[in-house]
């Protein structure tokens, strides 16, 4: 059996691999090597399902166990496709976990999806030698495939869930790539072991811990995610220290994002579904065709600018919600007409927006500047009147989960 197993993930690896590729999504020879060498089903021995549909309280899940017969199929093609995995609800144990139905909990712990992981990682552009910090490593997936290319003794994980650095550390140790995982808390980095070629975060703050600019080496580059109180437009945020130590951030808007810290509440738009079916709102005409998904620079600031909106990604319209007033918008029904319902216009506040960020020329990329004395980390799309710029929001402003 042992031998048939190692026969179909070698196949699957292989077959991901190539889908990857075939997308564009992998371009990096070493990752692709390290994509195919590294067995991620010893880092991901189970996986949750979720059965409820959207909004359920509690939520059913079903648990997949790699190693029973009966899962065997279903776990293996949902750990080498392109979906998050799910480990941990609440920070469980995680080395006695019964297999089958299960109600309640919500999900701690996850290893994203496998293209987010790419591109991440093809971001940071790893390279033999490196020395390489992972924030967050969850089950460990992206630190195994850094240490992979890096090399033993090079790559560092810090995890602030202790079960789950425990699990990550033994699935670790049997892959034998010589990467280590250390509980603690990620906002401070690491510092008996900075300076870092590499910072990665796997987790969304609001602005950049200080140690993790601190921590990083000349030449070195950090990415992560910045997290507003909306999942709905993320931000990717690059830090570069030049090798004359000058430090240098680029933020962008993207599809995709990692989840905040644990305690950080993001609106939803869920809970307005069934009201919005029942009264979608008073058409009123536009002038403003609703900006493409893909504007990532238009919606990066709506998350700042116009905040407290959140998309429903999952209505056949675009309808934007503000939950806390208790307003939203449906784009349609046709050309040149939208719905708008509750004493928020949100897309008036969109029609302005867009028209300031038209002005300032459409930007898709935004300077962030780290070195203010006061600690205020301010955003900028250039020079001039026309910019589009703010002040990102303070970390204290994310609840601290107590070690």
């Amino acid at each position: 059996m042992a031998l048939d197993l190692h026969t179909m993930t070698s196949g699957r690896r292989a077959g991901m691999v190539d889908r990857l590729t075939a997308d564009g999504v992998l371009t990096d020879s070493l990752l692709r090597d390290a994509l195919l060498r590294l067995p991620r089903e010893v880092l991901l021995p189970h996986a949750y399902v979720r059965v409820s549909g959207p909004g359920a309280d509690p939520i059913d899940w079903r648990l997949l166990d790699g190693s029973h017969p009966d899962d065997q199929e279903e776990w293996l093609k949902l750990i080498h496709s392109d979906e998050s995995i799910l480990l941990q609800r609440d920070g469980e144990p995680l080395d006695a976990l019964p297999c089958g139905p299960v109600t309640g909990g919500h999900m701690t712990s996850m290893s994203t999806y496998t293209p987010a992981t790419i591109e991440a990682l093809q971001a940071m552009e790893l390279g033999p030698g490196q020395r390489y910090l992972e924030l967050g490593p969850g089950p460990g997936v992206s630190l195994a495939l850094a240490a992979t290319i890096t090399g033993p003794g090079l790559a560092t994980g810090v995890e602030r869930d202790g079960p789950m650095a425990a699990f990550a550390q033994r699935n670790l140790d049997r892959l034998d790539v010589g990467a280590e995982v250390i509980e603690g808390d990620a906002l401070e980095g690491h510092q008996a072991r900075a300076p870092y070629d590499r910072i990665h975060s796997g987790i969304g703050v609001p602005c950049v811990p200080l140690p993790w600019v601190e921590q990083l080496a000349p030449g070195g580059r950090l990415l992560t995610t910045l997290a507003t109180r909306t999942p709905s437009w993320p931000g990717q945020l690059l830090v570069t220290r030049t090798e004359v130590g000058t430090v240098e951030a680029v933020l962008r808007g993207r599809p995709r994002g990692y989840r905040p810290l644990l305690g950080y509440r993001w609106l939803n738009a869920v809970d307005h579904r069934a009201r919005i079916k029942d009264d979608p709102g008073t058409a009123r005409s536009t002038p403003l065709t609703p900006p493409p998904d893909d504007a990532y620079g238009f919606w990066l600031a709506a998350a700042y600018l116009a905040p407290g909106l959140v998309r429903d990604f999952q209505a056949e319209t675009m309808t934007i919600v503000a939950p806390e007033d208790d307003s939203w918008v449906m784009a349609g029904p046709g050309d040149g007409a939208v719905r708008v319902h509750g004493p928020r216009d949100v897309w008036a506040e969109l029609e302005a927006l867009h028209a300031r960020w038209e002005q300032a020329g459409r930007p898709e990329r935004y300077r962030v500047d780290l070195r203010d004395s006061s600690g205020a980390q301010h955003v900028t799309s250039g020079a001039g009147p026309k910019a589009l710029s703010w002040t990102l929001p303070p970390l204290a402003a994310v609840p601290r989960q107590a070690l």
